[in-house]
């Protein structure tokens, strides 16, 4: 093929008029701008949330393909929902610094735990996924995921006082559902049993019940599998069914005497 024709070919594979990468760049921004109007002391809010507002505008423009775009709408109602996604965060933060002897200030928890920013970014992109715009909140997770190898989906569901820890390699599915008080350290996946298409609108991820602490490299799998509340599940733990509140779930490796050599 020559120059022309294969620009040709390229245009004629480019088939989604709606791929426009700029949306990726400008999610990314309007994420980033949102954290530091909720935490930065220095930050004015009045100014800020008005620039949020024309940036979502813009996200809409790129991301909302239905007519007369009625994504506009939402703005209005997650801004009165910021409030109390804030008191959620300053909750997770606190429940942090209670139960992590390394943190040495509140401000060490906002600053430098990338657990704490996973959670915030999946709070902001939650609320956007629930009201039925999704294509901008899962580029929000997807954003806090490359920046902390955590990823949560924006339809997971996930109560109050949430305790992330270590941070790298978790991942918690699109149906998961946890409830107050969790604590998950590095590596937990809270997954489905296996994935097809048809499964789409069914519960394929397992639900976390109140005050569960799930260590390192936990598997827990399955839309029907809950973890009772109280409970404990080790590090290396395989679950693919549903424990009682009050378990303690360990692995136990196998051990053997190396003999000497000389």
């Amino acid at each position: 093929m020559n120059k022309k024709e294969i620009i040709a070919n390229i245009k004629d594979q480019k088939q989604n008029p709606h791929l426009k990468f700029q949306l990726k760049t400008k999610t990314e921004n309007f994420t980033i701008k949102l954290f530091h109007t909720l935490f930065d002391a220095e930050i004015p809010v009045e100014k800020n949330i008005d620039e949020l507002e024309q940036d979502f505008e813009r996200l809409v423009d790129l991301a909302c393909w239905e007519h007369k775009k009625p994504c506009r709408k939402l703005w209005q109602n997650y801004m009165h929902q910021l409030p109390e996604l804030l008191c959620k965060l300053n909750k997770d933060a606190e429940t942090i610094f209670k139960n992590d002897p390394a943190a040495n200030s509140i401000e060490e928890i906002y600053l430098c735990y990338p657990g704490f920013f996973a959670v915030a970014i999946y709070r902001f992109a939650h609320e956007f996924y629930k009201a039925g715009f999704p294509l901008v909140p899962r580029m929000m997770t997807e954003y806090a995921h490359r920046l902390t190898g955590v990823d949560i989906h924006p339809g997971a569901k996930i109560g109050t006082s949430f305790f992330i820890d270590h941070a790298t390699g978790i991942v918690i599915g699109e149906t998961a559902e946890i409830k107050n008080e969790v604590k998950i350290y590095q590596g937990v996946t809270l997954g489905a049993l296996y994935v097809e298409k048809n499964l789409k609108n069914t519960k394929r991820h397992p639900t976390v019940e109140e005050n569960v602490t799930i260590y390192a490299n936990a598997t827990i799998l399955g839309g029907d599998t809950i973890i009772g509340k109280n409970s404990i599940v080790g590090g290396n733990v395989w679950l693919t069914s549903s424990i009682p509140e009050n378990s303690i779930v360990t692995h136990s490796p196998e051990i053997k005497i190396r003999k000497n050599h000389e």
